[in-house]
């Protein structure tokens, strides 16, 4: 089983942050909203793998069947570390080129509510929460912990509607 997580998780990280290398620099152009949906699409993409790890595994290890728990376990792992790599890919690209973020994204989003008739409280209670935002994610353990929970999530979906798809049980012998 490692070795399948293992070359799936990786394959399926590497993808994500490829991607992320090759669309991020240009989110000033993208647009924030677009960018959020590229984004996702692009994670969505990545994790077909977590399908191909499953089926891979139950061919090639379980001898054509595999049971729902232990299809859960397979594609789990590999968004683990299909989410690691994200995490790390993440961590490169903020902190060697897109220092700013942050604070591009807060101008983005107060603008938006300026653009949408905020009154001047609303533009302020959403700066403040903004800042705190941006000052919880100068925490280290909590920038990771958050930029992890952003693929995972959808990994976990595409596991379990892949577990279901492809648990196939031993046919009883004649």
């Amino acid at each position: 089983m490692k070795r399948i997580v293992l070359i799936f998780g990786l394959i399926s990280g590497a993808l994500m942050a490829v991607f992320m290398f090759a669309t991020m620099p240009f989110i000033d152009k993208i647009g924030f909203d677009k960018g959020l949906f590229v984004g996702y699409a692009n994670i969505v993409l990545a994790f077909t793998l977590v399908f191909f790890g499953i089926r891979s595994y139950r061919e090639n290890v379980g001898g054509g069947t595999i049971s729902f728990g232990r299809a859960f376990a397979v594609g789990i792992l590999i968004t683990i570390i299909s989410s690691i790599c994200y995490v790390i890919a993440w961590q490169i690209l903020y902190h060697t080129f897109m220092p700013d973020f942050f604070e591009k994204y807060s101008a983005y989003i107060i603008e938006n509510a300026r653009a949408a008739g905020a009154t001047p409280q609303a533009l302020q209670a959403q700066s403040k929460e903004l800042e705190e935002q941006i000052r919880l994610y100068k925490n280290p353990f909590l920038h990771v912990a958050f930029v992890f929970l952003e693929p995972f999530p959808v990994g976990l979906l595409i596991t379990l509607i892949s577990a279901a798809v492809l648990r196939k049980k031993a046919r009883p012998a004649l």
